[in-house]
Order: structure tokens, then sequence, then C-alpha cells
């Protein structure tokens, strides 16, 4: 199974709109980060999670040909904003994308969208057609892949993570709860939220995500969702030994 990052930045991207410091001005290609999304491939399976705000780019960079299914970690704009670019892949295959999200996450997407997901729809329009699938905490699968969700929570608001597999991804969370460090247990390629240096009341700090993924116990761990206070090549040498920051074009085989 191989992982492509799609995106490891925050929601404002990186280069930040405005901004002059060190990082959005790096001429280290690793500083530039698109929104947050992964792509899974199988050989068999290709699926994505989340369709970020930059979807479009990501998929015609990443080459991704073609699309099984897409996860939702939650309803935030940056992970849900590129869903019309799913049509791309309903021309070509002539049928319904499988998307699996908590009920939240649907009712959420089902007001920003609502010219595919209304009763009224108008005939011959060009519209994401999709499969709904709603999940909570129970397992699925997805062709061969099992996946097991991660209760996390980003502040208040409930997000889901996802374990197939060895591997398991995890954006957008400040706290891991009981049930999903239990699921945690004896997985290999965790990649896990670290927004910035500072503390933040949604998102884990590069200190509190480190010392999550020391309680974790991966055998390696990829930080993203990483805001511009992270410069790649002045934080990734002082990680701790088998934590490493992600950047956009990264590929893991897990």
């Amino acid at each position: 199974m191989k992982i492509t990052f799609l995106g490891s930045g925050t929601s404002s991207g990186v280069p930040t709109v405005a901004c002059t410091c060190d990082t959005c001005t790096s001429p280290d290609p690793r500083d530039n980060r698109l929104r947050p999304s992964i792509w899974i491939s199988s050989g068999e399976e290709s699926i994505v999670i989340d369709t970020s705000s930059d979807f479009r780019q990501q998929c015609i960079r990443a080459c991704i040909n073609s699309l099984d299914a897409v996860i939702y970690t939650h309803h935030h704009f940056d992970h849900i904003a590129g869903f019309d670019d799913l049509r791309a892949y309903n021309f070509k295959t002539r049928r319904p994308i499988p998307i699996y999200l908590m009920p939240e996450t649907l009712n959420n997407m089902q007001q920003v969208f609502s010219y595919a997901f209304g009763r009224n729809l108008t005939p011959g329009s060009s519209i994401p057609l999709v499969d709904v699938h709603t999940i909570l905490d129970d397992p699925f699968r997805i062709g061969s892949l099992e996946c097991i969700p991660l209760h996390l929570m980003h502040g208040s608001m409930r997000v889901n993570g996802y374990r197939i597999g060895d591997f398991a991804y995890c954006t957008d969370c400040n706290a891991i709860t009981d049930m999903a460090m239990e699921r945690l247990k004896g997985v290999r390629t965790l990649v896990l939220d670290a927004l910035r240096i500072t503390r933040h009341r949604t998102h884990f700090s590069l200190d509190e995500a480190i010392e999550a993924a020391a309680r974790i116990g991966a055998e390696s761990t990829y930080f993203t969702h990483i805001a511009h206070e992270i410069r790649h090549a002045a934080i990734e040498p002082i990680l701790p030994d088998n934590m490493y920051l992600a950047y956009d074009g990264l590929h893991l085989d897990v």
C-alpha cells in the first residue's frame, strides 16, 4: 500500500497569503504546503482521505487517474472544498463515487453543496454523483481494505482519524480518545497533526504531537497539517528518532 501526501499544510496553506516570513518565502519545495489530504493506493484500490481546497491541483499533480472512494475526517472547509471536482471521475466512470463520512459531516456538506444533495436537482446538470455511506465507530471495508475509525477531538468537535492495516492517519486533532488509543496499538506508520511550535486550542503543537507519538509508539511518525511557523530544514533535524515532517508529494510504502 502506497501513501502519497497530496497536501501537508494547514487551512491557509503555505505560503500563506500576504505573508513574507522565512517559511512563506523559502525556496525549499518542502515548505510549499497545500491543504491536507492523502492518497492511498493499494494496487487494487485508489482512495483519498478528504477532498481539500486544493483537490483538483492535487489530483493532477499526483496523476490520480482513478478513484474508488473518498473518506472524510470532518466537515471543515479545507477538508471538503474540493468535493465538486469529484465530477471528473464521474465523467470517466459514469457511476457515483462512494463517500464515507460521519453524519455530522454529511449534514454540513448537504448545506454547503445543496445543489448536489438537494431534492430538486436540475436534469442534465453537472453535479458530483456520490454513493453516501455514513460511519461513526464501526470498521468498514473498501474493497480489500479494512478501515477502522479513530475518535479524535479537534477542540470540542469530534473528528475521525482512520487506521488501515498498520497505517494510521490522524489530522486536525488536539486529543486522542481512549478508544482511539486502543485502536492504535501496534500501528507501525502514524501520521499526526502538528500545527505549529506554539500551543493552539484545537490542534497539537509540535511538542504535544511528539509526546502523543511517543505514547502511541509507532515505528515511524510523520507530522502533517503544518503551518508557516515551521520551516522544514530548521525543524526536521531536531526531531526525535523516527519522527519526521511530512511534505507534499512524499510517498510512503506501508
